[in-house]
This record gives structure tokens, C-alpha cells and sequence, in this order.
């Protein structure tokens, strides 16, 4: 029989009450959530192929669940292409507007230019004064 060795004297713990209260004090001003149920992650449409025993049959179901997910994704992919040409024609239209609302504002401001050009001859011109009446 081996002699027995010293064992170090244990460490005191750190204080735990220290972070408990507030941490106490912190969860008690929290409002009361009942727990919500899990989300599900099933996809409509495919299938559980673990409960499958055969290979073959295992294999099968995959490819069958793989070939549903394609069929999905294509159909997302032309929907979004669909969707993505509207709002290049929407772009295309709102731009052609806002050139053709340029083109008048650089219309009117000429015109303005112009009427302001007639003006400013006609206000410098001294206005004759009518002779006064003779008494």
C-alpha cells in the first residue's frame, strides 16, 4: 500500500451571490412568455425516407423528394424572373416619365427666360410724364 499524498488544501469558491441577485432581480422585471411550440421544418410535399427499411425503396423515396425539391425551385426561380421583368418595365417607364417631365420643366424655364426678357425692356423704359394741364 502507497502512502497517500497530500492533497492541496481546497480554493474558496467564488462568491455566487453576488451575480445571483441581480441576475434574480433582472429575470423578475422580465414579463412572463409562455413557451411557444417548436416550428416545424416538415416541407409540404416530401417525404420521411429513414423510416424506409428496403434500400431500394429508401433510394427511391430520395430521389422522388430530391425531384419535388427541383420542380419547387424552378418554379420559385420563374416566378421571381417574372417578377424581376415587371419591375424592369415599371424602372423603364417611371424613367422615360421622368425624362419627358425634364424636357418640360427645360421648356417652361426657357419660356420663363424669355417672358422675364420682354419684361425687364419695358419696366427700364422711363414712363413719359403728360404735360400738365394748362390753367
Amino acid at each position: 500500500m502507497q502512502p497517500k499524498k497530500p492533497q492541496p488544501a481546497p480554493q474558496p469558491r467564488p462568491r455566487r451571490a453576488a451575480f445571483c441577485l441581480p441576475a434574480a432581480a433582472l429575470l423578475a422585471t422580465l414579463p412572463v412568455v409562455p413557451p411557444l411550440p417548436a416550428a416545424a421544418q416538415d416541407i409540404r410535399g416530401v417525404e420521411v425516407c429513414t423510416a424506409e427499411k428496403q434500400m431500394e425503396r429508401r433510394t427511391g423515396c430520395l430521389q422522388s423528394n430530391v425531384e419535388f425539391l427541383h420542380q419547387a425551385l424552378l418554379k420559385l426561380a420563374r416566378e421571381t424572373q417574372d417578377k424581376l421583368a415587371v419591375a424592369d418595365r415599371d424602372l423603364a417607364a417611371a424613367r422615360a416619365e421622368i425624362a419627358a417631365l425634364k424636357s418640360t420643366i427645360d421648356k417652361l424655364s426657357a419660356e420663363l427666360a424669355q417672358m422675364r426678357a420682354k419684361a425687364e425692356p419695358a419696366a427700364k423704359e422711363p414712363v413719359a410724364k403728360e404735360p400738365a394741364a394748362k390753367k
